[in-house]
This record gives structure tokens, sequence and C-alpha cells, in this order.
């Protein structure tokens, strides 16, 4: 497929959706999500993605650390609006793997399997990107990220300049593109577990 070796290597996420049992669309409703598909859903890699991605994986394991993660039944509320920086870009990667979707989400069958409504914006928590509740049983985390001891390279303003010049040749796009997703390996091989990058609170 053309995407850096790495992505491979990144952490998986196994969710179980019971949509997808009764509909047959997988085993058990086991489904698992790579980087990749958060790649391919976003269109490119960078620490937004990335970062979301892991915030999500710490996560689910915090909300359900026996098994996992039931898809379709986890509110995800992000603290900014929509169109605030790149909220929307990392509630599309939570979306994903949860399921949860706002307005436009599946409505259910039988009253059951809804999907609508499990995403939600701008609850202004502090110090939070995002918070993630199990529905069963109301269980609640807050994520956050903080990449300062993760930073870009320091030529990467240079090189960023370089490729976006109408003059660019490939070379200089090459030497952007190679910088900035060796930043995105050292955060998804290196502090995927770190809890100064991926920041977890349970709230009570």
């Amino acid at each position: 497929m053309g995407f850096p070796a790495f992505f491979a290597q990144a952490p998986r996420i196994q969710v179980r959706d019971d949509l997808a049992d009764l509909l047959g669309a997988a085993d058990g409703g086991l489904i698992e999500y790579s980087y990749a598909d958060a790649v391919r859903l976003a269109g490119h890699s960078c620490p937004t993605v990335a970062g979301a991605w892991l915030m999500l994986r710490a996560a689910l394991r915090a909300l359900y650390p026996d098994g996992p993660a039931e898809r379709g039944a986890i509110t995800v509320t992000m603290s900014e609006a929509e169109a605030e920086g790149t909220t929307g870009v990392m509630a599309q990667v939570f979306t994903l793997v949860t399921g949860a979707a706002a307005a436009n989400g599946f409505h259910g069958i039988g009253g059951r399997y809804k999907r609508r409504g499990l995403l939600h914006y701008a609850s202004n928590e502090r110090g939070a990107i995002a918070s993630l509740r199990r529905n069963d049983s109301g269980e609640t985390v807050n994520v956050a990220m903080d990449l300062s001891s993760v930073p870009p390279a320091p030529e990467m303003r240079m090189l960023m300049g370089q490729a976006l010049s109408p003059a660019a040749s490939d070379a200089d796009r090459a030497a952007l593109g190679a910088v900035w997703q060796e930043r995105v390996r050292r955060l998804l091989l290196e502090h995927a577990d770190d809890p100064r990058v991926i920041i977890v609170h349970r709230r009570s």
C-alpha cells in the first residue's frame, strides 16, 4: 500500500461490535483496527492523528481493562467545538473505533444499536481533549496529550517551506515527509504507553 513500515508496528485496537455480530459482518463481532485505518480515514498521518489514536487506545484500556471495548456503547465528548483547531480530525478517529456519531449517525434497529447522538462537542472540560463514557456503567475517563517531549525536528520549518514552494522538487517533498513521519513513528512506537505524553484521568 506504500505506507511507512512502522505503521504495521503501531499499537492496534480491538473492539466488539454487537451490530457487526448481529448482521454477520465480523465473527463474534470482533473488529481490529490499525493505525493505517485512521490514516485512511484522515487522508494523512500526523502527530494529531497519531495522538488521537493513542489517546483513544489508552481510554478504552482504562474503561475496559478485562476485554475489548464495546463499540457503539461509548459516548465521546470533545472539549472544544467541532470546528476548533484539530478537534474535528480527532473526533473522526474516535468515531472510527467507538462508533460514536453525532446527528448523522446510525439510528439503530428495533431501538438498539443506536450510534446517533453519542458524539458531542464543546464541553469546555478543562485539561482534557475529550472524555469517553461507558454507557452501561457511566464510568468516564478524560484524555489529553502533551507532545512537548516529542518535538518536531529543528529543520522541520525549513523543510516545510521548501516543500511548499512552487519550485519544490521531489527530493524536497521526500525530505519533509521523512522528517515528518519520523516524529509520528517516535510517538507511536516509543511513547504509546508514556503517561507524560498520553494522559488519562478517571472521573469520579
